[in-house]
């Protein structure tokens, strides 16, 4: 459905389940985001990415809140770039929708419950890491080859 933009220039909506996304990300991030500054506060460490230098990185929450934050920086943007190729191309819009929530959940999860949590007396190490790893591995590949599935018409196949 076209909606109007600026002195009445019809625009389709192209990426509208991509564009929806947008907001929980956004706000998951700024929570990341203001989790490394509560960390930074908290220590009096404003530079820099641990709390001390003799600490290891598993018991320090100062390293363990910015790997989070950079780890969500590294995968986010690109899914978010392949959501909107396939998006633009054509993908079936329930499935997308389908698999940004997955998306959603397994980099909360890498987070909320793998990172942050202990498994079998090992620290950073949770369950979640684990499906955070490889489910967002395989959201990439999975809408990288259903991009290329998409466009298959275009190279003759």
């Amino acid at each position: 459905m076209p909606y109007q933009i600026g002195i009445g220039v019809p625009m389709p909506m192209l990426t509208p389940i991509t564009a929806t996304w947008t907001a929980p990300f956004a706000a998951y991030l700024v929570f990341l985001s203001n989790r490394v500054v509560y960390h930074r506060i908290q220590n009096e460490r404003f530079m820099g990415d641990r709390i001390s230098a003799t600490n290891s990185p598993e018991n320090d929450d100062l390293y363990i809140a910015t790997r989070s934050h950079a780890n969500f920086l590294e995968n986010v943007p690109l899914a978010f770039a392949f959501a909107a190729i396939a998006e633009v191309n054509g993908a079936n819009r329930k499935w997308l929708n389908v698999a940004m929530a997955a998306f959603f959940a397994v980099r909360v999860a890498h987070v909320e419950l793998g990172l942050t949590k202990s498994f079998q007396g090992k620290k950073t190490i949770g369950p979640g890491r684990i499906a955070g790893f490889y489910g967002s591995q395989a959201f990439l590949l999975g809408l990288a080859g259903y991009s290329a599935y998409l466009v298959k018409g275009y190279w003759g196949f």
